[in-house]
């Protein structure tokens, strides 16, 4: 069963779902259990988009699957909170559950010992077939709560529970998480934002490493965490073909979310999606597992396309979420997946943020790099040719990228050259100095190389130049000659950003550093900006028509 290797090497992601569709249909695979057909009328293989619906005439066992379960001996496992677009007001919460348990919930409230609200959950049932012989099917049951209208800056307890499992009548008080929502937006003027912490790596599966990070991770109490794509590494493959089927183990995700939970129960924990989450047996853009397992904003261009596509504001700091899958040349399964309307997305989105004023800092994550030396991927130039020009134009204060396992930093970069140098230790103002990226992909799997000597904090190693290359239209690779590689290091790593919101006139600050899984800090510099100015859309300082100016804003 599968598509042939040489004709999947010449088909979309869509392509091959449609022919994988057909085979699995024929084969009537998903037939062979009441929690099977449960499991599609839920949310199962073979549909499209968000809801993954069963073909009309399927039977709808759902009722009857659950109430076979006796639901006092099911506990719920791997919660993972998640922002709405609004993280003032909005948080999402979700968990997994091994059967399908009947009147899924979650009970909040501001004190541990009064979880007065009680919201209905909504099950998302994931049905994986027999990919290949030997494999036998599996179902999965995600579990999803969206909570809205929350009071802002405000910290809520809660616990997850269903039919026969209920942690506020149990006093199972030690199975109780917390999350805090952001402060308004409304109060930029009226106070200064307090200072915060945000996390950042991409590449993570589940390992020792993995766990180790985590630990560091938690100890910097950040209000948020980015993961910038790899999550758990299920298609251990990635390359978007059904070849990736042999090794494809869902199981992986199961583990994935237990081994996060420590960190994830309480951190929001924000997902961009790599090359080895488009998994092509679930849907045409190979991301309906990942509808199933995690409850994103859904304020993109597509959300039905491309659902790793987002942007929040939390304090000072506007994120957008990207999914490079869709601009990749190396990996070129989803390659106009969106058919541009991602970039055109992007502009608008930066645009938006630069035109708000309580905004001081733009944050961009997503898988493929920019601008990376390592000896395996190296950097992407469907990025460069895509979204650099954007990144550029709108003055982005970071970019946080995966797909290589190293942690590597760049100088300011403007026109694929170095407009600054920014050693460890620098301050920086990216609307006069350009653009750093940073590769932040040691979170957990097996780690690359370069083709020049690592050079951190503590091990410095400066080299003019670096022998690289970068990953062009039609698979090819183009050697390059780099003078932006600032900072290598090859060891497990994350970033830390703390950021210093400052008054009217004066400039805030967000500091990045890297840490490695032991605490060890081997980079660091310092990004500033000054509040209150704001992006004037009709300068043309670059000849471009529009561009890049900044003025004094009155309040």
């Amino acid at each position: 069963m599968g598509v042939p290797q040489q004709l999947a090497a010449r088909m979309s992601m869509a392509e091959q779902h449609e022919y994988l569709r057909g085979k699995l249909s024929r084969r009537r695979v998903l037939r062979g259990s009441a929690v099977a057909v449960g499991a599609l009328a839920v949310g199962g293989v073979l549909g499209s988009g968000n809801a993954y619906a069963a073909p009309k005439s399927t039977p709808t066992l759902v009722g009857d699957a659950a109430s076979a379960v006796d639901g006092s001996k099911v506990i719920p496992v791997g919660r993972h909170l998640q922002f709405g677009a609004e993280p003032d007001t909005q948080f999402r919460i979700s968990w997994q559950v091994p059967l399908p348990v009947k009147k899924p919930f979650v009970r909040y409230g501001r004190t541990p010992w009064e979880l007065s609200e009680k919201i209905d959950a909504e099950i998302r049932s994931l049905h994986t077939p027999a990919l290949v012989p030997g494999q036998s099917p599996l179902d999965q049951y995600y579990v999803h709560v969206a909570l809205e209208d929350l009071d802002p800056d405000t910290t809520y307890y809660y616990a997850v529970g269903h039919k026969g499992f209920d942690p506020a009548g149990q006093q199972a008080i030690s199975s109780l998480g917390t999350f805090r929502t952001a402060a308004s937006r409304d109060d930029r003027w009226g106070k200064v934002y307090e200072p915060f912490t945000f996390t950042a790596f991409g590449d993570q599966g589940v390992s020792a490493h993995a766990v180790n990070n985590d630990n560091v991770i938690l100890a910097q109490n950040p209000k948020f965490h980015l993961h910038a794509g790899d999550i758990c590494y299920a298609d251990p493959d990635g390359q978007g073909l059904d070849a990736d089927k042999a090794d494809f183990n869902a199981k992986t995700w199961d583990a994935f979310l237990v081994q996060t939970e420590a960190v994830a129960a309480k951190i929001p924990w924000m997902v961009a999606y790599g090359n080895h989450d488009m998994e092509a047996w679930y849907s045409h853009n190979g991301y309906g597992g990942e509808d199933a397992r995690w409850f994103l904003p859904d304020n993109g261009p597509d959300p039905r396309k491309a659902p790793g596509v987002y942007a929040f504001r939390y304090s000072n700091v506007g994120v957008i979420s990207l999914d490079a899958n869709d601009v990749s040349y190396e990996i070129p399964a989803n390659l106009g997946l969106t058919a541009g309307r991602q970039t055109k997305w992007l502009e608008r989105q930066l645009k938006d943020f630069r035109n708000d004023e309580t905004i001081d800092f733009v944050v961009v994550f997503f898988h493929h790099c920019a601008f990376s030396t390592t000896t395996s991927h190296a950097s992407e130039g469907g990025v460069r040719e895509a979204w650099v020009p954007l990144f550029e134009k709108y003055r982005v204060d970071l970019v946080i990228n995966g797909h290589n396992h190293v942690y590597e930093r760049t100088d300011a970069i403007l026109g694929n050259k170095v407009s600054k140098a920014v050693p460890s230790g620098a301050t920086l103002e990216p609307e006069k100095d350009g653009v750093v990226y940073v590769t932040a992909g040691a979170a957990g799997r097996s780690l690359y190389s370069f083709g020049a000597p690592q050079t951190y904090e503590g091990h410095e190693n400066r080299v003019d130049e670096v022998q690289s290359f970068y990953n062009a239209k039609g698979r090819q690779k183009v050697a390059e000659t780099v003078e932006w590689s600032r900072v290598r290091y090859l060891g497990y790593s994350f970033i830390k950003v703390d950021v210093t919101p400052a008054h009217l006139g004066q400039k805030s600050s967000m500091k990045v550093t890297a840490l490695t899984e032991t605490g060890q800090q081997i980079d660091h510099y310092t990004i500033v900006r000054t509040v209150g100015e704001g992006w004037d859309s009709d300068s043309d300082d670059d000849g471009q028509g529009g561009g890049w100016g900044w003025s004094a804003g009155d309040r």
